[in-house]
């Protein structure tokens, strides 16, 4: 008995043993090869990884990015989560009988200009609509549907009429006389419309583009809603289309602002929106119609609120990634082959690459408000690697040159990394994002303190203050440097110092592509 007890212990430690060697050797296999499938793409790995890996930097700056947006809200705020904000804009729309008090002021004023607002509303629904489920996986997505809806409640109430849009509320002049809070100011809120007799078809289709693509976003979750923005869409680009005008060429006052350099960009860009929306066959003849007109095939250029061709280019692309019965359509041929060098032209050493670089590393084109066009490149770029990874396509033809996805993934996270502090100044150009970034931002709500008692004039001690801000604009993207990768950060440099809510949409763009590692996108119509 004693014998046979000690036998059947040693075999079972034995087989005990066998097993959990196994179990090891099994850990390490599993965890190597979980390792190999969850490797950034930037390390040469080509492949579609594993959901759900977040990249703690970008997804804290995600969060701090989404709260620009309700910095900058206009009306009667609902469950205001910054203290230093208050209800504002009550009143405007009221001298035409109608409510405008929604909307998002456009920078560190308190004007509502529709063309860049417009651009904000179709550059956030792109963004929820390729990378929804990475803003979900950080629980930025309702917040970012909240925002959205919160512009394109009062583009319908600023479409009124088919061939009436309100695309201005102020008056910029006089507004930009005062310096005081949006909760106290006491300008008259001038409102400018186009109309049949003053047509503006870059605004007109912008707005038409905005209604377009948020009817996507809210297609299953308020079919009501989507319906109501598809309607003025169709309505919108049936006037933009129709009564053709450049809105800077009727409207002049518009100039000194938001002056545009041609519609057919917008048209085409509405058009594609429309197409995706409605798979109305009209809107993809319209893109293919009138592609030599508008499209400047062959010709890369900058992506931004007054240029929407390299946009255009990325969305028609999509549909040859992901709708096979179009890809052979000779209308849409050229749109992909300019997004190509559009893309050709990002990637550094590309032998098309662009030398609008700074020492630093950044794209720059611009002085003013310089990060617009790196971050929106940074957009479509990953939006394209994303495209090609999905679509099973290893190579981007550059010239001679072939590159991999993972270098315009690349490319992306060194102007996001650029933008977040990993540049010669050291500062992150994030409001609120790192231990270093812009103290004087040029914004008046955030220079004054919230229990000021200032008027039009007297609030002009706050912008000439030599005290850092006392309430944080958390979110903002300001300007961005100069070519010279220097930043001055004072509250009277504008240039560089002022933010923008067409910059807030385009850096969440960017960084819900890169807050999770690359995953497998899908046509969304």
């Amino acid at each position: 008995m004693g014998e046979k007890s000690s036998s059947r212990c040693c075999c079972c430690s034995w087989f005990i043993g066998i097993i959990v060697l196994i179990a090891v050797v099994l850990a390490i296999v599993f965890t190597i090869r979980h390792n190999k499938s969850n490797k950034h793409p930037d390390d040469g790995a080509d492949i579609v990884p594993l959901p759900g890996s977040i990249d703690k930097n970008y997804a804290d700056a995600l969060k701090i990015a989404m709260q620009f947006f309700d910095i900058q809200k206009s009306g009667k705020l609902e469950n205001n989560k910054i203290t230093w904000r208050g209800d504002s804009g009550l009143e405007d729309g009221s001298e035409a009988g109608l409510d405008l008090s929604k909307g998002l002021y456009d920078a560190g004023d308190h004007m509502k200009f529709g063309l860049p607002m417009a651009f904000t509303a179709t550059l956030l629904s792109w963004s929820i609509l390729e990378y929804g489920h990475h803003m979900d996986s950080v629980n930025q997505l309702e917040p970012a549907k909240d925002s959205l809806k919160w512009i394109t409640d009062f583009l319908i109430h600023a479409h009124p009429s088919a061939n009436v849009l309100y695309i201005q509320v102020g008056d910029p002049e006089t507004d930009h006389k005062c310096w005081d809070r949006p909760e106290t100011m006491s300008t008259k809120r001038t409102l400018t419309k186009i109309d049949t007799e003053t047509p503006g078809t870059e605004v007109a289709a912008e707005t038409a583009a905005a209604m377009a693509a948020a009817s996507l976003v809210f297609k299953q979750s308020d079919p009501k809603y989507s319906s109501t923005l598809l309607k003025h869409a169709k309505q919108l680009f049936g006037f933009a289309d129709n009564h053709r005008g450049s809105y800077s060429v009727n409207i002049p006052k518009v100039q000194s602002y938001y002056n545009s350099t041609g519609y057919g960009d917008e048209l085409l860009w509405a058009a594609s929106w429309l197409y995706h929306a409605t798979e109305d066959k009209t809107y993809l003849d319209f893109v293919s119609k009138n592609g030599d007109e508008f499209a400047n095939f062959g010709s890369p250029s900058w992506f931004s609120w007054d240029n929407k061709l390299p946009g255009t280019q990325i969305l028609l692309s999509r549909l040859t990634f992901f709708k096979k019965d179009l890809s052979g359509i000779k209308g849409l041929q050229g749109y992909k082959e300019t997004a190509e060098a559009v893309m050709c032209g990002l990637i550094p050493s590309s032998p098309t690459a662009t030398t609008s670089r700074t020492e630093g590393g950044l794209i720059w084109v611009a002085e003013w408000n310089a990060l617009q066009q790196p971050v929106s490149s940074a957009f479509l770029a990953t939006l394209y690697s994303d495209y090609l990874l999905t679509s099973g396509i290893e190579n981007l033809s550059c010239g001679d040159t072939s590159f991999k996805p993972s270098d315009l993934r690349k490319f992306s996270r060194s102007q996001a990394d650029y933008m977040l502090g990993k540049n010669p100044e050291k500062m992150s150009y994030l409001v609120g994002y790192g231990d270093k970034y812009p103290e004087f931002v040029h914004h008046r709500g955030a220079s004054i303190p919230a229990d000021a008692n200032t008027g039009c004039k007297d609030g002009f001690k706050w912008l000439n203050s030599e005290e850092p801000n006392p309430n944080v604009a958390y979110g903002a993207l300001v300007g961005g440097p100069f070519l010279n990768d220097t930043f001055i950060d004072a509250r009277n440099n504008s240039m560089q110092n002022e933010p923008s809510t067409y910059n807030s949409a385009l850096v969440v763009g960017l960084l819900s592509s890169l807050v999770t590692t690359s995953t497998s996108l899908k046509s969304f119509m």
